[in-house]
């Protein structure tokens, strides 16, 4: 049993958790917070890359140009690494937070798998990351809006208040 004497109980496959479903308004409250969590250092981050590109060009506007559209490349490899790693490794902590992002612990929501197992990086990689972020953008590149707006709202009409990601990856999203 990992230090604090928290262990997320282990059962066999197929087997479904008891605890109470979380609220779609949870739900969205939590994505909310992820998503300021990761919005307001992007901003600065953002602000300032540009900023100091530009200001170490001098006065040759094509040279800060050039720079400006580089610090805007490097800011977004960098949002993008930071965004497939948030999720997955906040949800795969070992004891009492497995399963929560910030925004989910604030709400006191959790990931959970229908298995039982706790959610390690890999499950949580391939909720986040391929199904709710990659196979729903593309998704929409095809049919444009609707898959992401089904995803978005289909715990609402659900009857175990999941939405497509979770019924993919075999995962619910509980109250704690």
């Amino acid at each position: 049993m990992p230090p604090g004497g928290w262990q997320q109980p282990l059962t066999s496959p197929g087997a479904v958790t008891s605890a109470p479903l979380a609220s779609w308004g949870a739900r969205l409250g939590a994505y909310l917070i992820d998503g300021l969590v990761l919005l307001v250092p992007g901003t600065i981050l953002f602000v300032a890359l540009v900023a100091g590109a530009v200001g170490l060009t001098g006065d040759d506007e094509d040279v800060a140009a050039g720079a400006a559209l580089g610090a805007i490349f490097l800011w977004f490899l960098l949002m993008a690494v930071v965004y497939m790693l948030y999720a997955p490794l906040l949800m795969a902590r070992q004891g009492p937070k497995n399963g929560q992002t910030w925004g989910k612990q604030l709400l006191n929501v959790r990931v959970v798998r229908t298995n039982g197992e706790r959610v390690t990086f890999g499950a949580a990689a391939v909720r986040e990351v391929l199904l709710k972020f990659l196979a729903v953008g593309i998704a929409s590149s095809i049919i444009p809006l609707i898959p992401i707006i089904l995803n978005f709202f289909w715990p609402l009409w659900d009857d175990e208040n999941r939405a497509l990601h979770d019924m993919a990856a075999s995962t619910r999203v509980v109250k704690e």
